[in-house]
This record gives C-alpha cells, sequence and structure tokens, in this order.
C-alpha cells in the first residue's frame, strides 16, 4: 500500500511537470526543511536546525587546506578531523558557540613502531581512558596510541578462513566499545564487522546483513556454465558503510547503496541498529522505513534512493542519517518516526558538495564535506530546541511538562504529527486516557490508539461496575420476576377453575 502511495505521488508530479511546464519548478519544489505525514505527502516544515558557520581549514587557523577529508570524532568538546589526503590528523578544542582551537595537528606516532608516519587515515575513535584509534589504512593497519601518542597495539588483517591471507587489510571505518573492543569496517570484507578484542585479537565477524537476491538470477544460476557464473553478481552480503557507537553501546551501521526494490520491500535496511550478538533491533514503528528519501526521482543529476553515508546518535536517542546521494539530513526519533529532513546539494551555506561525515557536540551537528574541504556547524532553532526538550521531558518522566513542549510545537507547526502523538504520548502516561485517544486518532496512529483505548476501557468499566452489575441483575431477575408471576397467576386461575 505504501509503495502504490509512493508510485502515484511520483506520476502525480510527473504528470503536473507535463501538463505544465512553466509550474514545474514550483510542483516539486521543496522547502529547506521538511517532514511526510501519514500519506506520504511532503509537508513543509518551520527549519530544524540553523547553520551556525562554515569553516575551511583557514578559518581553524591551519596553514595547510584539507585534502580529502573522511571523518570526524567528537569527545566532549574535542573533534578530531582525519584530513585523509594529508595524511594527517587535526584535533581542535570548541572554546565557545563558534570558536574552535587548534590543539595539534600529527602525521606520525611515538614508540615501538616499524612505520611511524600515517598514510590515508580515514577513521579516529577516543576512549574514555584518553586511547587513540586511527584507522590507518595506507599502512594496512589499525593503531592504538596513547594520549601522548605512543604506540601501543597494532589491530591486522583477520586471520579467517573466509578471508585471503594473501589481500591487504584497507580499515575504512571503526568504533571501540568501553571494554576496548574495536569494531571495524575493511574494504573487501562483507562478512560484517571485524571485531577485535583489546589485546588485538580477532574474534569473528558481527552483524553482516542479510543476503538480498532474485529468484530468476538464482535459477539462472543453476543452468549457467562456470563462465556465466564468475560474470555473474554473487549472492553476497552488502558491506557497511560507516558504524556509530551510540552512549548504550550499540553499534548504528549505515549501508548505502541498496537496491531500491530491496528497500522498499524491506529486504533491506540502509540504517541498522546492532547488539553485541550482531542482531538488529532497530525498533521501525514509523508509517515508512528509515530510509530517507520516500520519493526517488531523477534531477539534477541525481536519482535513486537516499544512500546513507554516515549516522550520529544524539543522548536522547534522536539518530541522524547522512544522505551523500542529494546531501540531506533525516532525523529519526527511537521509534523509527521521522523528526526531520533537511539539506541538499550546492554552494550555499547549509548545502554540501560531497558530504562525508556527521558527528554531533549535544544538540548541534557538525557536518564534513570531503570535497569542498568545510565543516559546517547547524545549531538548532526554537522550534528544533522546543521538539528535543519535549522529547527529553518525556525519556525524564515529566510526561505533564512534555505535552506542554508538545502544545508550543504545535504553535509554531500544526501540521507537525510527532507534536499531536507527542501529546497523545504525555496524556496516556498521564492516565488520560480518552483525551489521548483523540490525538491519537488525529493522525491515525492506531498502535497506540489501540493502547489507550484498552486502558480507557478497563477505566470505563471500573468506574461503572456498579450500573453494569445492576443492569445484569434486573436483565436477568426481570424476565425471571415476570415468568414466576405468570407461573403464580397460572396456578390461581387454575384453582379457580378446579374450585367452581
Amino acid at each position: 500500500m505504501k509503495r502504490m502511495i509512493k508510485t502515484i505521488g511520483t506520476i502525480a508530479l510527473g504528470v503536473i511537470a507535463l501538463a505544465a511546464p512553466s509550474m514545474s519548478v514550483m510542483a516539486v519544489e521543496r522547502s529547506y526543511t521538511y517532514n511526510y505525514d501519514y500519506w506520504g505527502d511532503v509537508q513543509d516544515s518551520p527549519d530544524f536546525y540553523t547553520v551556525t558557520k562554515v569553516y575551511t581549514a583557514s578559518d581553524f587557523g591551519l596553514d595547510m587546506n584539507f585534502s580529502a577529508p573522511e571523518s570526524m570524532f567528537v569527545k566532549d568538546n574535542m573533534i578530531y578531523i582525519c584530513d585523509t589526503g594529508n595524511n594527517r590528523v587535526i584535533q581542535m578544542e570548541r572554546t565557545g558557540t563558534e570558536q574552535f582551537e587548534i590543539v595539534r595537528t600529527f602525521d606520525s606516532i611515538k614508540g615501538n613502531t616499524d612505520v611511524k608516519s600515517l598514510s590515508g587515515p580515514t577513521d579516529i575513535a577516543v576512549s574514555d581512558e584518553g586511547d587513540i584509534y586511527i584507522c590507518d589504512k595506507g599502512n594496512a593497519r589499525i593503531v592504538k596510541l596513547d594520549s601522548n601518542l605512543n604506540f601501543l597495539l597494532q589491530f591486522n588483517l583477520p586471520v579467517d578462513s573466509t578471508v585471503n591471507a594473501e589481500s591487504t587489510f584497507k580499515p575504512s571505518r571503526l568504533v571501540v566499545d568501553t571494554a576496548g573492543r574495536v569494531y571495524c569496517i575493511a574494504e573487501s570484507i562483507n562478512q560484517g564487522l571485524c571485531k577485535y578484542e583489546a589485546d588485538g585479537t580477532f574474534s569473528g565477524f558481527v552483524g553482516a546483513t542479510p543476503v538480498t537476491y532474485n529468484w530468476a538470477d538464482y535459477i539462472w544460476k543453476k543452468f549457467a556454465t562456470q563462465e556465466q557464473r564468475e560474470r555473474m553478481t554473487s549472492f553476497v552480503p552488502t558491506a557497511y558503510d560507516n558504524v556509530y557507537m551510540d552512549q548504550e553501546g550499540f553499534i548504528y551501521a549505515c549501508a548505502g547503496g541498496q537496491e531500491e526494490d530491496d528497500l522498499d520491500s524491506g529486504a533491506a535496511d540502509a540504517v541498522r541498529k546492532l547488539n553485541l550478538m550482531g542482531n538488529d533491533i532497530l525498533v521501525q514503528n514509523g508509517e515508512y522505513p528509515t530510509y530517507g528519501d520516500l520519493y526517488w526521482g531523477e534531477g539534477g543529476g541525481y536519482e535513486g534512493p537516499s544512500y546513507f553515508t554516515d549516522v550520529t546518535v544524539l543522548d536522547n536517542d534522536i539518530y541522524v542519517c547522512l544522505d551523500k546521494n542529494r546531501g540531506r539530513l533525516f532525523g529519526y526519533d527511537d521509534q523509527g518516526k521521522t523528526v526531520f529532513c533537511f539539506g541538499g546539494n550546492g554552494n550555499m551555506d547549509g548545502y554540501f558538495r560531497r558530504p562525508a561525515a556527521i558527528e554531533h557536540m549535544e544538540h548541534d551537528l557538525v557536518v564534513l564535506d570531503s570535497l569542498a574541504c568545510s565543516v559546517t556547524l547547524f545549531t538548532p532553532t526554537e522550534f528544533g530546541e522546543l521538539v528535543y526538550q519535549a522529547i527529553e521531558q518525556f525519556d525524564d518522566g515529566n510526561y505533564e511538562a512534555s505535552g506542554d513542549s508538545w502544545r508550543e510545537v504545535m504553535k509554531l507547526d500544526g501540521n507537525y504529527d510527532l507534536a499531536y502523538i507527542g501529546i497523545g504520548r504525555s496524556l496516556l502516561r498521564q492516565e488520560k486516557y480518552h483525551e489521548a485517544m483523540e490525538y491519537f486518532e488525529l493522525k491515525y496512529d492506531d498502535d497506540n490508539y489501540s493502547k489507550a483505548y484498552k486502558q480507557y476501557r478497563k477505566e470505563w468499566v471500573e468506574e461503572h461496575i456498579v450500573i453494569i452489575v445492576a443492569v445484569i441483575l434486573v436483565a436477568f431477575l426481570v424476565p425471571l420476576s415476570i415468568g414466576k408471576i405468570k407461573e403464580i397467576k397460572h396456578e390461581i386461575d387454575i384453582a379457580d377453575i378446579f374450585r367452581n
């Protein structure tokens, strides 16, 4: 049904464009910030974020410009940038709303290692203890350093029967848990994330994506010759593009480049949430899957679905996915409902040429553009802060305050679905079930409506139990009494007859 809605929407836009060429731009033009309603229609929204500043290397006080930077990492008020093309890592400290100061720039490491120079670093992570982990891709390794850049440990090509021992290890992205275990993405390895213990021992693969294929290709392979099979695409899991570990230790992994039909049918996911067993536990209770834009028309040289190249997770469990195909950011709540969509491709502030990485600093978002060699800092608007406030108040158990915040959100955007659902959820927790039902009904939230209705029905029965029992007794006793009276009257009539 939802695919039909999306198809009808795409056809409608095409018909409008053909019927009225002069209005075609207006018909498909989208505001900077938007959302989707229950029917899949695009709804303009107040801006959720505003651009605070766009930084280049010179703005940070660097003498050398960035060269194809690939990733970032944020730890408290520190931000680390992998300046891949320049074989260096830049560490900066945020000292004000818009101010960053260079802490250090390094392209080599110290200590007992044969190779001391970094070569094409592609990602970095810093543990709570201050240890630094770097994907030193050009040197085919992951290195662990202490806070003074002294070499501690090296992680090498996985020793496994499924991995060619002659291949070159090319780690591209990594995360580190609180126990010092390393999970990394490596090129040419599609069995999932490579997992290493704290001592550097490879301990297996985690979270391989499900294999997808169509039956026509599968049957054809059964009858094809060996040469034909070799030329055909193998049925193998999709490799991840990026990973992020949230504050609870769950790994969010992006798998860009999925087939349109697989995304539409649910056979593939653009983003996954992995537990320690590697199982996907991402909740998707939204009306549409978490794969970005619903409409995949062609235009401006871009086509196909959104391509999630990175993800970051805020402390309130809002996760933001970065689409490198159209340069957009998509925010989802912990239920998989869309919170915001904004961005685009271009040279203006707030737009991107080739977005590569996203991080957050509290509610602020930081986006790295590898082609423009820039870093964009986004700060929530009044509207965005109100939404975050409502969500966080609910999570803290302040349900009445959360409902009040959602009502303030509605004053700014009366079409914002999450506001209605948020008010309904706050009323549900306050045991105001009938009022909650009204809000859920307005936005077709069947699941929450059912929960509220179940509680309302129980409450209604408890309040009216005396009346209900009385009605049942009356309904049972009145016919019984009438029957008894008729029986007695009949016996009296018969007695009168015999007496006469």
